[in-house]
């Protein structure tokens, strides 16, 4: 039967089986990985003559019930609303026996009950396909691509990287939008122009980067994907920071509860020994913490990493005891340069005292910045209202109108949380 399929496609539609061709039952379309630049039939899980409900082995699977990770979002169970996401509303659907085509706008569920063919989607045009972009890149470099692509290095997209993640930030505040999608693509181009490049060097490509990821998530997982145990968020992180322990000092052991300590923490006194010039010193644990991330992200993740390996202050209070410390310093501190050492420090502690509250510290300010903002912006239209100059208002006067711009913001909440969001 599928032989017969593929001949009549051969002849009427031009399917040119060089370029593949993907064979998927339509009962378990959800659960496929259809890509819309390949050809595909689908067909009833009767004409292939297998069952549904089981994978290839025979072992019963979830099959109907099971959507393809990924692609699990609006209509993701719905094998029409799937074809409709990755082809145009216009694209040809074949149907075999029939005269007529159909397009994929006028696709109905009766029609997934006979075989079907999807011809290949050009690859400009598959642009739900995970593999458009990178296509569409490649073709931007060509010597008749886009002249901006063509002259563009790692070094002068590092400023766009930087841009696009800070987008993301801004967007993620309003949690799963339309507006997020957009900028995670902005985000994920990077991504893929940085491969571009790279594979254009013969260095590595967008393979060896899907590899990498998921082999070192599968590896920092053992209590799921091995036999180790993790009951707790804190029991995770713990075992995450001993695995990366063990990889910077390259090895693989000492994934399980019990690991003992890398080799680098021994208690005997090395301090006179020094490495071959070319051997390089084991990384620490803070080794990986980005030199350009914002000063209060970088200090809770320095922060937590320590604290995932042991180094922690047993309860917050005493936390809280150094700041009262740290801020006494600066008190008595009696030159510039010692006001700033230990300004430095009080942020450093206070940073620690959001970590241990659940705080992101970074977010917060952030949220103390939109706030000042809000309210001096208040101030400042209280003062037109008035038709006075700020410079000209005394500071018990001025901090009047603080308290009125306060006392709107509590009247009108929901307002301020929408303009929070713009």
């Amino acid at each position: 039967m599928l032989d017969a399929l593929v001949a009549e496609a051969r002849v009427r539609w031009g399917l040119d089986l060089a370029a593949g061709l993907q064979v998927i039952a339509a009962e378990t379309l959800v659960a496929t990985p259809l890509e819309p630049s390949r050809p595909a039939l689908v067909v009833p899980a009767a004409t292939l003559r297998i069952d549904p409900l089981r994978d290839v082995s025979g072992t019963p699977s979830a099959g109907l019930a099971a959507v393809l990770a990924g692609r699990h979002g609006p209509g993701g169970d719905d094998p029409l609303a799937v074809i409709r996401r990755l082809y145009p509303a216009d694209h040809p659907v074949g149907r075999f026996g029939a005269v007529a085509s159909l397009t994929v706008g006028e696709l109905t569920a009766d029609a997934l009950s006979g075989p079907l063919y999807l011809g290949p989607v050009a690859p400009d045009m598959a642009v739900a396909s995970p593999w458009a972009m990178p296509w569409i890149s490649h073709r931007l470099r060509l010597p008749d691509g886009c002249p901006w692509d063509r002259e563009q290095t790692h070094e002068s997209l590092r400023n766009h990287l930087l841009e696009e993640a800070y987008e993301v930030y801004d967007a993620l505040g309003t949690g799963a939008t339309p507006a997020l999608a957009e900028e995670l693509g902005d985000l994920l181009l990077q991504v893929i122009l940085h491969a571009q490049l790279a594979a254009e060097a013969g260095v590595f490509d967008l393979t060896d980067i899907h590899a990498a990821i998921a082999s070192k998530i599968v590896r920092r997982h053992p209590h799921v994907f091995g036999d180790a145990e993790a009951r707790t968020a804190s029991d995770v992180n713990r075992q995450w920071e001993r695995i990366k322990a063990d990889e910077r000092a390259g090895t693989s052991a000492g994934v399980s509860d019990d690991a003992s300590p890398p080799a680098e923490a021994s208690p005997v006194d090395r301090s006179d020994a020094v490495p071959p010039a070319d051997v390089k010193p084991p990384k620490g644990a803070l080794d990986g913490v980005s030199r350009i991330l914002p000063a209060l992200a970088a200090s809770q993740e320095m922060q937590e990493r320590a604290a995932n390996i042991g180094y922690e202050w047993p309860t917050i209070e005493g936390v809280l005891d150094k700041v009262t410390e740290e801020l006494a310093e600066l008190r008595a501190a009696g030159t510039p340069a010692e006001q700033a050492e230990e300004y430095g420090d009080l942020l450093f502690v206070l940073v620690n005292v959001a970590r241990w509250q659940g705080i992101e510290a970074e977010a917060a300010l952030r949220a103390a910045n939109d706030k000042f903002r809000r309210r001096f912006a208040s101030v400042e239209r209280q003062a037109r209202e008035r038709e006075v100059a700020l410079r000209d208002l005394s500071f018990a006067e001025l901090d009047e109108l603080w308290n009125a711009a306060k006392a709107e913001e509590r009247a009108h909440p929901t307002d301020t949380v929408k303009e929070t969001a713009r």
